[in-house]
């Protein structure tokens, strides 16, 4: 817990001083905008067969399980 905390107080300051620094600029290129697109893209094929794994593993868990008869 102490770990966490420590580096909570290490992380924090240094995003508090980014977004205070960058918080009054409007110049971004396209560059940019090509990149958080490229990343939107990513995270977006990312959600795709982890939301089909979570039905997959839904349906596998309500779906009635057949009992299995063993004849001697």
């Amino acid at each position: 817990m102490k770990a966490i905390t420590t580096i909570m107080g290490i992380i924090a300051p240094a995003i508090a001083l980014a977004a205070s620094e960058t918080a009054g600029t409007e110049d971004s290129g396209i560059f940019v905008w090509i990149f958080l697109g490229f990343f939107a893209l990513i995270i977006v094929g990312q959600l795709v067969p982890a939301v089909m794994l979570i039905t997959g593993l839904v349906k596998g868990i309500t779906s009635k399980k057949e009992a299995k008869s063993e004849t001697k």
